[in-house]
């Protein structure tokens, strides 16, 4: 790997990871076109999730601060009732409970749909969830604000889980599993971001305990800065792109997209 490879797959982390696009499915056509074979790239894979993380600290700062004090008052036990970042913490921990569950199986899961068929199929089907999913939408009469109550939280960390499959999108199935409960667009894919913390904190941790236990780095620490700052800055700006672009639009360009995107993999691939 040179540095354009660790700037160009930083970029591609940044940008796939927070679009409806499925991170995975391109990281194969990446793999493919330039000859590296990503998921032995331990170490760097761990940099480029912890830029995207750090994307999501900062847009979402105020956010995080609110559950921040909010924890700090719990501890002290000065928490106010119905404090409303107390409140989200308890969404996104239950949110984050089936992706911890079906995290077990995740090398499995791996083994089974890592490949490009597979991905060209699932970037086809959720494609076509997104269009049934958004005529679905647009017959709700009465839109909900926001994730209000612990069994849309509950729904929707499923439908994170199922992210595990190459193929499926974090971001898209969140934002789906909303829209199917009326939530508007912009306030679930809020949501679907802070619920990426406590996943991705949990697989970054794991995957460092691995990579200390083996001692080895697999990647030069320029090359890991390279990927680290391409994929947080494509990724703070991928994700100010899409909460403006859900306020006025739907997901049936990222449909289409992924429609175009699947035919691409079939066509050189397969």
């Amino acid at each position: 790997m040179n540095f354009l490879d660790a700037a160009i797959l930083g970029a591609l982390q940044g940008i796939t990871e927070f679009l409806p696009i499925s991170s995975s499915g391109h990281l194969i056509l990446a793999e493919k076109f330039l000859n590296l074979e990503v998921e032995s790239l331990k170490t760097f894979d761990v940099m480029l999730n912890l830029g995207t993380l750090l994307a999501v600290f900062i847009y979402f700062w105020k956010d995080v601060k609110g559950m921040i004090i909010a924890l700090w008052k719990f501890i002290m036990r000065k928490l106010p009732a119905n404090d409303p970042s107390a409140k989200l913490i308890v969404y996104l921990i239950l949110g984050t409970i089936p992706a911890v569950i079906f995290g077990l199986f995740g090398d499995t899961i791996d083994s089974y749909f890592r490949n490009a068929k597979s991905v060209t199929i699932l970037m086809i089907v959720v494609a076509c969830v997104f269009i049934i999913a958004e005529l679905f939408y647009k017959k709700v009469k009465v839109k909900k604000q926001e994730v209000s109550t612990w069994k849309q939280a509950l729904i929707i960390g499923f439908a994170q889980s199922l992210a595990l499959i190459p193929g499926i999108s974090r971001s898209g199935s969140t934002i789906v599993a909303g829209l199917f409960q009326g939530i508007e667009r912009e306030n679930v894919a809020k949501f679907s971001f802070l619920l990426s913390i406590p996943a991705v904190c949990g697989a970054l941790t794991l995957t460092g305990i691995k990579i200390l236990k083996s001692g080895s780095v697999d990647v030069e620490i320029a090359q890991l800065f390279i990927g680290f700052l391409t994929s947080f800055i494509f990724g703070i700006l991928s994700v100010a792109f899409l909460m403006k672009f859900l306020k006025k639009h739907s997901l049936n360009v990222f449909a289409g997209y992924r429609i175009i995107f699947a035919i691409l993999l079939f066509t050189y691939f397969l």
